[in-house]
Order: structure tokens, then C-alpha cells, then sequence
């Protein structure tokens, strides 16, 4: 059992070298991008939401 381990660590850490990571200028930008898309997403469905809560209400106020 304690083979396996081992042998899967050194598994690990020899795929770990064939990783393509990202530079440090790759990384900012796209944890801009995520940020952005997720505030584009966020105020989306807030305007939706908001639009869709007050047309229910017209429509069961009325009646």
C-alpha cells in the first residue's frame, strides 16, 4: 500500500513538470476577464430578476 503512495506521488510530480502554467501577466489578465464577466453576469440577473419581481407583482396586484 505504501508502495502505491509513493509511486503516485512521483507520478504526480513528474506530470506536474509537463504543466504549461500561465506567466504572471497571463494570470492577472484573466482574473480580470473572470472578474469583469462575472459583474456583466451578476448585474444581468439582477436587472432580470428585478423586471420579473415587479411584472408578477403588477400582474397579481390587479387582481
Amino acid at each position: 500500500m505504501f508502495n502505491k503512495i509513493v509511486q503516485f506521488v512521483k507520478d504526480v510530480r513528474v506530470e506536474f513538470t509537463k504543466v504549461s502554467w500561465p506567466s504572471r501577466d497571463e494570470l492577472v489578465q484573466s482574473t480580470i476577464v473572470v472578474g469583469v464577466v462575472s459583474l456583466v453576469v451578476t448585474a444581468f440577473i439582477g436587472v432580470i430578476d428585478r423586471l420579473l419581481s415587479l411584472g408578477i407583482t403588477f400582474f397579481l396586484g390587479r387582481f
